[in-house]
């Protein structure tokens, strides 16, 4: 079974959030997408410190499928840097794990 990875990023706003949820779950770049409550976050950009109201995502995917799902975040993110993280899955139910495994696998669409 290919690695399960758990890919995390921030959207400006719910309505984004959601185009990016539906990109990747359409085209199997990911199994499913956590659209989270609103949060602050705070960061240094362009050498000042910035507070913004963001959506976090959580994105479960396989490593084979990261590629497709970056592109998939990066052609319908709004930011100019936006944060992509990937975290390996060290251990998980292993019915799940397969299910993601199953849902990501390429279904032959270009992205």
């Amino acid at each position: 079974m290919d690695e399960i990875i758990l890919v995390l990023t921030n959207l400006p706003d719910r309505a984004s959030a959601q185009r990016v949820a539906d990109a990747a779950i359409e085209s199997r770049a990911a199994a499913c997408v956590n659209i989270l409550a609103e949060c602050n976050s705070v960061y240094r950009w362009q050498g000042k410190i910035e507070t913004a109201s963001e959506v976090p995502l959580l994105i479960k995917a396989t490593r084979a499928a990261y590629p497709r799902l970056e592109a998939i975040i990066r052609a319908h993110h709004p930011y100019e840097l936006p944060e992509i993280i990937a975290v390996p899955l060290v251990t998980g139910f292993p019915g799940y794990l397969q299910w993601v495994a199953q849902e990501t696998q390429a279904s032959g669409k270009q992205e």
